[in-house]
């Protein structure tokens, strides 16, 4: 059977190939990388059409057409060269692309380049500590005074605001409207005077979460995204692109790739443990599950780039993708035996103690974003029509 997607794809593929081969040398380490060695790699990947391929080139994008096959193919030559991917995270993956639905025209002018770039790294200030699975209950006030908006009250599990350098925050600026319609969604830098960041250590042992606290913040009310009262249309549309980037099949395949490297060069009893018939089993398992992501993302960025809904098949992106993770490094963490179990400063520790870290924090993020019970009912509800959850 012939697999290939045919010459003129096939030309592409040759072309990605080279430029990997040309920029190998260039490679941001897998650990240890320095902000300049990231954002010149993404730099790079940008103007070659690798990152922010179908973005506007007005907004710093590479401006290519949408083209599920090249899409396809860049994921699939970027894995096999085990080259690093493209910087993502919540300023590229959520804000911008709700940017570029909802933003003004001067917002995306402002925000969508730098952020594209690196330059500018975002948080997300959303769940409270009373609003967590109902968001819609947030208390974070916004309060007018003239021409701005005085900001007072609480985020929590804010990833990266430690080292953020704005925010897109969920206010409260309707306190009589029903909560859904009285919230508003405003961007601010974190260096605002009344901003104070304190870190959650995890039990990765990192500060991987923080609580933000807001007294007395001022912020211009042009730096509102949508109109006021409707920023849980905006929040919704945020949400969307979180569950896609938490779900994105191309890091699922990359790291099963690195698992695969693994499983090939470490030995038990002088054979690989590739080799060992139940190891492999789990392994041919995640394989399978990994596939059927992978075809699942297809079909959306089909519904996408169509100007369709993708409906059930967007829905089990998130998680789906964050079991598999999961999974993923809880192989890992088996197949390395006694060393699984290490963490810290142990010289035998194997890819400097990420699997083990990846376990741990991965299992956050089943949670985090929307839990999974949560993404459950919402397939139920939304995409399988079933009755409501009873209240």
């Amino acid at each position: 059977m012939d697999l290939a997607y045919g010459p003129r794809y096939e030309a592409f593929r040759e072309e990605v190939r080279a430029f990997l081969a040309a920029h190998k040398g260039r490679f941001p380490p897998d650990t240890g990388a320095t902000r300049e060695q990231t954002l010149a790699w993404q730099a790079l990947l940008i103007d070659h059409g690798y990152a922010a391929r179908t973005l506007p080139r007005a907004y710093g994008g590479f401006g290519a057409e949408p083209d599920i096959l090249e899409s396809r193919i860049i994921a699939e030559e970027f894995t096999a060269a085990r080259a690093p991917r493209a910087m993502s995270g919540q300023g590229i993956a959520m804000l911008v692309p709700t940017l570029l639905e909802l933003g003004t025209e001067a917002q995306k002018q402002q925000w969508i380049a730098p952020t594209l770039r690196g330059e500018v790294v975002w948080c997300q200030g959303y769940s409270e500590p009373g609003a967590g699975s109902d968001l819609a209950s947030l208390s974070t006030s916004a309060v007018e005074d003239g021409e701005d908006f005085i900001i007072n009250g609480q985020k929590i599990w804010t990833s990266t605001a430690a080292q953020a350098d704005m925010i897109f925050c969920l206010v409260r600026t309707e306190p009589d409207a029903p909560k859904h319609a009285g919230i508003s969604y405003l961007l601010f830098s974190m260096k605002t005077p009344g901003v104070e960041v304190r870190p959650l250590k995890t039990m990765t042992g990192r500060a991987e979460f923080n609580e933000v606290f807001f007294t007395d913040v001022r912020v211009p009310k042009t730096q509102m995204v949508g109109a006021r009262g409707e920023g849980w249309r905006v929040a919704n549309a945020t949400l969307g692109h979180e569950r896609g980037m938490l779900g994105d099949p191309n890091a699922a395949e990359a790291r099963l790739a690195e698992l695969i490297d693994l499983m090939r060069g470490e030995r038990l009893a002088g054979a690989a443990l590739i080799d060992q018939p139940v190891l492999r089993d789990r392994l041919m398992r995640l394989q399978a599950r990994v596939l059927a992501m992978k075809s699942n993302g297809l079909r959306v960025l089909t519904s996408q780039i169509a100007g369709e809904s993708p409906g059930l098949p967007a829905l089990i992106v998130k998680l789906q993708g964050c079991e598999i993770n999961h999974q993923i490094a809880a192989l890992a963490i088996d197949a390395l035996g006694e060393l699984g179990v290490l963490y810290g400063g142990s010289p035998h520790l194997r890819a400097h103690g990420a699997w083990q870290w990846r376990y741990m924090f991965d299992l956050g993020l089943i949670i985090g974003g929307g839990t999974a019970q949560i993404q459950k009912n919402i397939i139920a509800e939304r995409g399988l029509g079933l009755p409501r959850e009873a209240r």
